[in-house]
């Protein structure tokens, strides 16, 4: 069984004009946000957990944060930085390159790829990943290279705002 955690970055701030998208800092929703979704996310994981993220400052602070709160150190984080403006086919392709030695990766990334390779890979019940969502795939696969198009079953999918009236 592999399986494979889809974690769209933290809300972001548009605050600074001066900084390009890829230097965009999480708002203080996104800080606010993460905590609480990795708390959410931690008795849905196995151990050991494969974090992978975009380098973009928004994706990697959230990786940061998701590490610090599931007890990973922050060097276990490989940076990808194909994930920035990837797109499903690239990201499946990241996706298939997978040591098999890791049965659950969690990837840290943006929108509209990550939306995207999920719905290319298993029946979800969202069109688009809103920020800090995190849906988890899972797959009867012995190795990551084998993880096909509509051969998951989304296993676990959660939003900051999915519990508020």
């Amino acid at each position: 069984m592999r399986r494979l955690t889809l974690i769209r970055h933290a809300k972001s701030s548009w605050d600074y004009a001066e900084l390009s998208d890829f230097e965009r800092p999480l708002n203080a929703r996104g800080r606010r946000d993460a905590p609480v979704m990795a708390a959410r996310l931690a008795p849905q994981l196995e151990r050991p957990l494969r974090l992978i993220s975009s380098p973009a400052l928004r994706a990697i602070t959230t990786a940061h944060i998701f590490a610090a709160a599931l007890a990973v150190p922050n060097t276990a984080i490989r940076i990808d930085p194909r994930i920035y403006e990837a797109t499903r086919g690239t990201l499946l392709g990241i996706v298939r390159e997978g040591d098999d030695a890791d049965s659950h990766v969690l990837l840290f990334g943006h929108n509209p790829g990550f939306s995207e390779l999920a719905q290319l890979l298993a029946p979800c019940p969202f069109t688009d990943l809103p920020t800090c969502a995190v849906v988890t795939i899972g797959f009867e696969a012995r190795q990551w290279r084998d993880i096909r198009h509509g051969g998951g079953v989304v296993q676990w999918y959660d939003f900051p705002k999915k519990n508020i009236d």
